[in-house]
């Protein structure tokens, strides 16, 4: 009988997965490796800047297998991994030589500490090898599963290094290697250990772009927020938001133009730098922290905000950019992205309403004063060139022909379709970005009027009229009752699909008491709430996909918004059960939630899969347990005329519950809420404090 080894079929050209992998991050540096701690293969290794410095950094024992035995996740910038060096030293079945290996991040270095340790009763002797290699590629082309030409190594004394096109890295031992071999990678190491003796060795990767960082790491100790503490009666809430505080620590950058301005990068590996939209999502999302990451966040992309009309990037005058790379990013020859790209339509309004929430937050006043004429110039994008044809919803289309064919946060290819599965032909009105525009042009003409300046009546007659064509426009009806399309397409025809979209519509004032409950009755049906949040596109149509990009996969941060949006409109019971389900899914992923996993859903899977190349961590999907606990507790906060409100609508699961460092017009805010529902609350002099039962709007 003839064997035939079957083909396997070459990843080449295909994203790579990192659904199994460690993310160890420290912004703007961070490591991916396996469970295990090694280093080597698809998508995994030590990068900066958008770079990969490391392709490769294994351990192993000559001759010797190494065993895992335990890896694990130290917060956010430190793991450590067990292994066993199987039959060294051993007299019975019991392990007696051992390696731990821990690896901390810091911006610009990867330390990695190799600890041999011999439990047992013999002298032993062992060979260990270090092998690293690299190929220096830039972050879009590992994205994009091309393999790419390993760059040389150079000897030194104590390591090896490589450069490449500015890009420098070194790797150094203290104690120095017995034996260095550039040509392979190979740094080893002769160990002998008596009984109870252990040897270390510390590696150092430092790596630099010889212009400097583009968003610098900030200082360590200089937090934008304050970092809240909760013990409740469900510690999967706490551990959540405990481990979602440390990943958001060391997601923070700063702008290299006013290094005091911190923002958040939106996600490890593939978006760790300036994301107009997901900053400001997350920004929004941690107000009841803090202003001070809004502000840096707000002044960030101020200074970016677009001052001429430029196909190429898709500036405009007023808008705000979608995203910064160090270079052009080149997927492929139609898909090509420059270093600063404004192809989005809801980074504009989403700032304008930021800087709203703020102000409500307590934002101090001179603050946001000075932002006021870039929120004018936003607003007058939303009419000028947000309604590029005059028929009043905020649109767009790819004028480059290379850029993002959709421009909403669902910004794939594929992801708006009609209910039958044909996707939509541009330009694109979303029916969120027009719940985005609505509330925009409202908090813009709170402020406007607030601070004395022109506009504020121009403004909420606008709002009103996109109030109108809203309703008149958008909504469709199928054998369950009237819902919003997802869209209008290219011919003013509604994208008739069933959306998580609908959660951003809710709360913003677009829709009235009657159009929001037909909304939660929607969101709360089993073909969107999966058990573990919700799915981007019900289960019920077609070209549903558990594991669409945003045709079927479940965002925490989708679903948190629509948590949000459920409690503002008064309908908590809806909001109790879509947070329920994401307290499920974050202890299936061990609290740090990815950027989105597979929609299978409780009926068939009670831990939910995950989408293989989901950034883990990503900012907004950690500023998610802020946003679920603010709506939890009914918070909400009106500094300039002096309350905080304070209505607990779903905590009942939670309770007895306290939370202790929150923040409000730069006080501390603390919240008990007993077991009997019963509030107490230490909020800062001066604001009155409102405790109220929710009720529809």
């Amino acid at each position: 009988m003839n064997s035939v080894a079957a083909a396997v079929p070459s990843a080449e050209g295909l994203q790579p997965f990192l659904h199994d992998a460690c993310v160890t991050l420290y912004a703007p540096s961070f490591a991916i490796s396996h469970a295990d701690g090694q280093i080597g293969g698809g998508a995994e290794g030590f990068y900066h800047g958008d770079s990969r410095a490391l392709a490769r950094l294994t351990v192993e024992a000559d001759g010797i297998a190494i065993a895992p035995v335990r890896g694990a996740l130290d917060g956010a910038d430190r793991a450590a991994f067990r292994g066993v060096l199987r039959g060294l030293g051993e007299e019975t079945p019991d392990p007696a030589v051992t390696l731990h290996r821990r690896r901390r991040v810091t911006p610009g270095r990867l330390e990695e500490t190799l600890e041999v340790s011999n439990a047992g009763r013999q002298n032993v002797s062992v060979r260990l090898i270090v092998t690293a290699a690299t190929d220096l590629a830039a972050m879009e082309r590992v994205k994009s599963g091309h393999a790419q030409s390993p760059v040389p190594a150079t000897a030194t004394a104590d390591g090896l290094d490589w450069s490449k096109e500015g890009f420098a890295v070194r790797l150094t031992s203290t104690p120095g290697p017995t034996a260095v071999d550039p040509a392979s990678g190979r740094l080893e190491y002769d160990i002998e250990l008596a009984p109870g003796a252990v040897w270390t060795a510390v590696l150092h990767c430092d790596a630099a772009h010889e212009d400097g960082d583009q968003f610098p790491a900030p200082a360590a100790d200089s937090v934008p927020w304050r970092t809240p503490v909760l013990r409740s009666a469900d510690r999967r809430f706490d551990h959540w938001l405990s481990q979602s505080a440390a990943d958001l620590d060391r997601l923070r950058l700063t702008d290299s133009e006013a290094p005091a301005d911190q923002f958040l990068a939106a996600g490890a590996p593939w978006f760790l730098t300036l994301f107009g939209r997901d900053s400001l999502w997350a920004a929004r999302m941690l107000l009841p922290l803090g202003t001070e990451l809004a502000a840096g966040t707000l002044r960030t992309l101020a200074r970016r905000q677009g001052v001429k009309s430029d196909q190429d990037t898709e500036e405009q005058p007023g808008k705000i950019l979608h995203e910064v790379r160090r270079g052009t990013q080149d997927f492929r020859e139609d898909f090509s992205l420059p270093p600063s790209y404004y192809g989005t339509v809801d980074a504009t309004p989403l700032w304008i309403t930021l800087l709203h929430d703020s102000w409500r937050w307590g934002l101090a006043p001179e603050q946001v004063e000075q932002l006021l004429p870039h929120a004018e110039s936003a607003l007058a994008w939303m009419r000028d060139h947000g309604d590029a044809d005059g028929d009043g919803f905020l649109k767009y289309i790819d004028h480059t022909g290379r850029g993002l064919a959709n421009q909403g946060w669902k910004d794939s290819g594929d992801s708006i379709r009609h209910r039958d599965g044909r996707l939509a032909t541009s330009p694109i009105a979303l029916c969120e970005v027009q719940a985005y525009a609505y509330e925009a042009a409202r908090g813009g003409a709170a402020l406007l009027r607030a601070f004395g300046r022109p506009g504020a009546d121009e403004w909420e007659e606008w709002a009103e009229r996109l109030s109108g064509r809203f309703r008149s426009h958008f909504w469709v009806e199928d054998e369950r009752g009237a819902y919003p399309a997802v869209a209008l397409d290219r011919d003013k025809r509604p994208v008739d699909s069933v959306t998580s979209g609908f959660g951003h519509l809710l709360g913003t004032g677009l829709l009235n008491h009657e159009e929001s409950a037909l909304l939660a009755a929607r969101l709360s049906a089993p073909d969107l709430d999966s058990g573990h949040g919700l799915r981007t596109l019900s289960s019920d149509s077609v070209g549903y996909n558990p594991y669409g990009y945003h045709i079927g996969s479940i965002w925490p941060h989708d679903t948190a918004i629509a948590v949000h949006g459920l409690t503002r409109a008064g309908f908590p019971d809806a909001a109790a059960g879509l947070a329920a389900g994401l307290l499920t899914a974050s202890a299936g992923f061990d609290a740090r939630l990815p950027e989105l996993f597979a929609g299978h859903g409780s009926a068939t899977d009670s831990v939910p899969s995950p989408y293989p190349a989901s950034c883990r961590p990503q900012a907004w999907a950690a500023a998610s347990s802020v946003a679920v606990l603010q709506s939890a507790l009914g918070l909400s906060a009106d500094v300039p005329g002096g309350t905080l409100t304070v209505a607990p609508t779903f905590a009942e699961a939670y309770r007895p519950l306290k939370v202790e460092g929150l923040d409000v017009a730069g006080g501390r805010l603390d919240i008990t809420v007993a077991a009997d529902g019963t509030a107490h609350i230490e909020a800062p002099a001066g604001l009155e404090v409102k405790r109220e039962s929710v009720t529809p709007r």
